[in-house]
């Protein structure tokens, strides 16, 4: 059934995660006027593929107007293929996602890869507005990047700019070699030291007390269990500290934005800079560390700014009437 579109043009951005798909419009000065969200299906890519389409037609219903469609997914198009490669959500692994989306919505979409997304919308208008050359880090489950310089996203020849956490971690120590398999199938990657399950293990290889990210951060305020809990924060602030470093000596970036569960944990923005400047190339290092602005909103923000304001004529269908 068709419906009454105003003439304004919404920027829908969706962010596809493990266990939920949601989905906002925001205007286009960037005010958000709907967000739903529903359950990822599992192991379901017609369902996920159906999801989508069902939410987007559902927002922008509720919003009154149409829009663009942009989405952040947990893994990136191959430039070679066309197919969707390096995605946590394995289902999508060797699919025209995008090709089958477009169908299911009967109008084009930009897919990027989610950590891309979340580093766009902090540099959009988030905690890294007006700065030229973004660093953007999630560290939760996993540990993914991306680069935004002047409000564009860097994608790379291959597709896999932002594969940070896919290297080894900078300087390591004796006791830290090989390091933990990896599921990319190599030791010692930057995402086995840093990612939230890594913090945690580290933790119990240490002290036997098996604690969230979360705990171990509370323990280290209280003095009753301090002692245990700094030294592992403090292992892991040295960790990031060289993992960041080697990004500084490479892209110097005006700001690193970090977002997940671990950007919660509120002594990491004095102590990693603290620390930094010994593995860096530079007698002085201005690069900021902040937290993200939007928090856990920034994927799926960042995916409707996939869009320019203004796209092209014939970008947006004129009716919401789907079969």
């Amino acid at each position: 059934m068709a419906a009454t579109i105003k003439t304004e043009r919404m920027r829908i951005g969706v962010d596809l995660g493990g266990s939920k798909i949601e989905a906002i419009a925001i205007s286009p000065e960037g005010e958000e006027r709907v967000r739903e969200r529903v359950v990822t299906p599992k192991n379901d890519y017609p369902g996920i593929v159906r999801a989508i389409a069902d939410l987007v037609v559902a927002v922008e219903a509720k919003a009154g107007a149409q829009g663009t469609v942009g989405i952040g997914i947990p893994g990136t198009l191959s430039p070679a293929t066309g197919l969707v490669k390096n995605a946590n959500t394995t289902c999508l692994i060797g699919k025209a996602f995008d090709e089958d989306l477009e169908a299911a919505l009967g109008r084009p979409v930009r897919i990027m890869n989610d950590a891309n997304c979340f580093t766009l919308s902090e540099a959009v208008d988030g905690a890294a507005q007006g700065a030229r050359v973004v660093f953007g880090v999630i560290i939760g489950t996993g540990c993914g990047s991306g680069t935004v310089i002047d409000e564009q996203a860097l994608i790379g020849n291959n597709a896999i700019a932002g594969e940070w956490g896919h290297n080894p971690l900078p300087w390591p120590t004796d006791d830290e070699r090989p390091g933990e398999p990896c599921f990319c199938g190599r030791n010692g990657c930057i995402e086995t030291f840093l990612a939230g399950p890594a913090l945690a293990r580290d933790h119990r290889l240490h002290t036997g007390q098996d604690l969230t990210p979360r705990e171990i951060a509370d323990q280290a305020c209280d003095p009753a269990n301090h002692s245990q809990a700094d030294a592992t924060l403090r292992r892991y602030e040295n960790r990031l500290a060289r993992a960041l470093a080697s990004i500084i000596n490479v892209i110097d970036p005006d700001i690193i934005v970090l977002g997940g569960g671990i950007s919660n944990v509120d002594r990491l923005y004095d102590n990693v800079p603290r620390q930094w400047s010994h593995y860096t190339f530079s007698d002085t290092i201005t690069t900021r560390l902040v937290r993200a602005k939007y928090g856990d909103s920034s994927g799926v923000r960042g995916a409707a700014w996939l869009w320019p304001q203004n796209p092209p004529d014939g970008e947006i269908s004129t009716n919401m009437a789907r079969t």
